[in-house]
């Protein structure tokens, strides 16, 4: 079975900092793209970042500058480094996995609440 499992969400102030973990088990990390979603209260959810199999590196634009996608494959690991945090991203967020970047993705974490309070 390949499961994503999340950690890191909770509460913080604004412009303070997460780092969302996603560990993979089931799939060889380093033959998959990973992405980062988001969904807030009443929104659809929406792409964040994703980071290719060579480690090339695309972001929403709201998010760049303060967000930072990296992987370990070694420990299959994927992590999202979220700095300068708004009330606005305030979501709940998932991982997602696939061999290629994708609109739908192969597999997906139970997702993380951020709440970032004003």
């Amino acid at each position: 079975q390949v499961q994503l499992a999340e950690t890191g969400g909770g509460a913080v102030q604004a412009g303070g900092s997460l780092r969302h973990s996603c560990a993979v088990s089931g799939l060889t990390l380093r033959n998959y793209v990973m992405a980062w979603y988001r969904q807030a209260p009443g929104k659809q959810r929406e792409y964040v970042a994703e980071i290719t199999r060579g480690g090339s590196v695309n972001g929403l634009d709201s998010v760049k500058g303060r967000f930072t996608i990296s992987r370990d494959n070694a420990k299959n690991m994927v992590y999202l480094q979220m700095n300068s945090l708004k009330p606005e991203d305030t979501a709940v967020y998932y991982c997602a996995a696939d061999k290629q970047s994708h609109a739908q993705w192969r597999y997906w974490g139970q997702g993380t609440q951020v709440t970032v309070s004003s």
